[in-house]
């Protein structure tokens, strides 16, 4: 009875982890499609702004198209760091040496920090 305990509880704690990891992974491509989706509203804008003027006016220096690639890569750079902590959390599992990390936790909303401090510092004089 014991060993049907023990694999019930390994199982679940494996299963939570790869919860863990997809929820990750979801947010990893969120981060993506929301970049694309930026450097994608960029363009258009460019090319509204072509069509308006009917002359290729370069417009002042926006930062969006930069915003959305910088989004895109830190969405693959998340995928990478949850695919780590994944394999790291399974071998742990496995050797009965679990240790909770939150430096994925820390780094992602360190980043998102950072990053919509800059956004707000870039809208700030659009007010």
């Amino acid at each position: 009875m014991s060993d049907e305990k023990d694999t019930n509880s390994k199982s679940r704690e494996h299963q939570a982890n790869e919860r863990t990891f997809l929820a990750w992974i979801r947010t990893s491509i969120a981060l993506m499609g929301f970049g694309f989706v930026i450097v994608k509203f960029a363009l258009f804008l460019k090319q509204i702004s072509l069509l308006v003027q009917g002359t290729i006016v370069v417009p002042s220096r926006g930062y969006s198209a930069d915003i959305g690639v910088i989004m895109v890569a830190l969405g693959v750079i998340l995928a990478m760091l949850s695919f780590w902590q994944y394999r790291k959390t399974a071998k742990q599992l496995e050797s009965n040496t679990y240790a909770p990390s939150s430096l994925l936790s820390a780094i992602l909303a360190l980043a998102i920090i950072i990053g919509g401090i800059l956004l707000i510092i870039y809208l700030l004089p659009n007010i």
